[in-house]
């Protein structure tokens, strides 16, 4: 059996709705567990289906993990288990992110190489060069990555690019190596600094989280503590464009406007009224879209896990827009799913030219990856009659009650669970 959503178009959105934990920091959070003996409580983590696989993962660890609601708790014992190479692992990216707390605990990890989203490479090169000039020697071998260290020490270490897997693994070796490690074009993304500060809590000492350069010093041990998963501002961005794109008028809570400003900018430029408070927004549109051009940078530039909802509101706004995927290169294969359903694009490399219509067709998609079913959810708001977007459990890996919180915002929205149809 499999999960489809059939998505009735023409539905205006309007109401509230609240943001919780971001995926991208609730995962590496957990994963930073390991490297304090004892039990991690965090809350404010979102329900979604990553969370339990995580779980699964740090179990096989020798972790006790309690998934209640919201809040996770991580019991995490005196020596967890250095391999990580089983199943678990295999099925999602993030659980990469147990390398730099393995090497550094354990002094030795092996990892499976990771699945996850057919979004294009995301190669580790860079988590290996970050480990081994802090002393490790890695390799791959036998389908793992491999991480040994007799012992850890500080170095001073430059990504080529800012990558957030590669800061994560080398924040969470360094911060128990000997001696002071400066890592330069760092990551900026606010769940970079989340996982600094709760790093921080946990005793690291940890310095410029959030800028492009990040100091730390080296400390014995960490201790266990409670902390308080970030808002998630791609869920939050979801809500803002779905807003913009139905012609809608949506307040969304739970998130720091600053984490979104180019996002929210770039609505403005559409023809969205924008309004910010401390702990959210509102986007209001009364109009058709307004032709934008958009190119997706790390943080804070445009992220690219918008990019799908960029390409949906240029399909239906007035003139041309430019969109241009500087992150991952397989980004566009949901432009072969815009064009099912009648949206005007050509894509030249790293760039797809939308001539905006009206109106979208209603048809069958298929998503390939969280964002990019995301996004055909709300490209068949804005279509006529019927759409039926089928491989929804990419959906729910980073969305949680999707179609429950759509539906309360007045999308005409359902959830069904079909017979999968062999292939022969």
């Amino acid at each position: 059996m499999k999960d489809q959503f059939v998505v009735n178009g023409g539905a205006r959105l309007s109401g509230q709705v609240r943001v919780g934990g971001a995926k991208n920091s609730v995962l590496k959070l957990m994963a930073a567990a390991l490297l304090a003996e004892g039990t991690t409580t965090l809350t404010n983590c979102p329900r979604i289906l990553d969370v339990p696989l995580m779980q699964k993962v740090l179990e096989g660890l020798g972790c006790d993990v309690e998934v209640d609601g919201e809040t996770v708790r991580i019991t995490t014992p005196a020596r967890p288990s250095h391999d990580a190479s089983f199943e678990a692992v295999r099925q999602f990216r993030a659980s990469v992110c147990v390398l730099g707390p393995l090497t550094s605990r354990c002094g030795r990890a092996v990892v499976a190489l990771p699945g996850g989203d057919a979004i294009g490479s995301r190669p580790l090169d860079m988590h290996q060069s970050g480990l081994e000039k802090l002393g490790a020697k890695t390799r791959i071998e036998h389908g793992a990555v491999v991480a040994e260290a007799d012992e850890l020490h500080g170095a001073e270490i430059h990504l080529d690019f800012p990558s957030v897997g590669a800061t994560e693994n080398i924040l969470t070796a360094a911060v128990l190596a000997q001696g002071r490690t400066v890592l330069d074009n760092a990551a900026r993304e606010p769940e970079i600094a989340d996982l600094c500060d709760m790093l921080v809590s946990m005793g690291a000492q940890i310095s410029g989280a959030g800028s492009s350069t990040i100091v730390i010093d080296g400390v014995e041990s960490l201790h266990p503590t409670e902390h308080r998963v970030v808002g998630d501002r791609i869920v939050a961005g979801t809500w803002a464009y779905a807003a913009a794109m139905t012609r809608g008028d949506i307040t969304v809570g739970g998130i720091s406007p600053r984490h979104l400003h180019l996002p929210l900018e770039k609505l403005k430029i559409a023809g969205a009224e924008v309004e910010t408070y401390e702990n959210g927004f509102r986007v209001r549109m009364e109009r058709r879209p307004l032709a934008t051009d958009y190119q997706t940078l790390p943080f804070p530039g445009f992220p690219t896990d918008l990019q799908p909802m960029a390409i949906g509101i240029s399909a239906i706004a007035e003139g041309t827009s430019v969109i241009t995927e500087n992150v991952f290169e397989a980004r566009f294969r949901f432009v072969d799913e815009m064009l099912r359903l009648g949206a005007d694009a050509t894509v030249d490399g790293h760039h797809v030219v939308l001539r905006g219509i009206e109106g979208l067709s209603s048809t069958d998609v298929w998503s390939s990856d969280i964002r990019a079913g995301a996004g055909l959810v709300l490209a068949a708001l804005v279509a006529d009659g019927t759409t039926t977007v089928h491989d929804v459990h990419h959906i729910d890996r980073g969305y949680p009650d999707f179609v429950e919180n759509l539906a309360r915002l007045g999308a005409d929205i359902r959830r069904e669970r079909v017979e999968e149809q062999p292939i022969y």
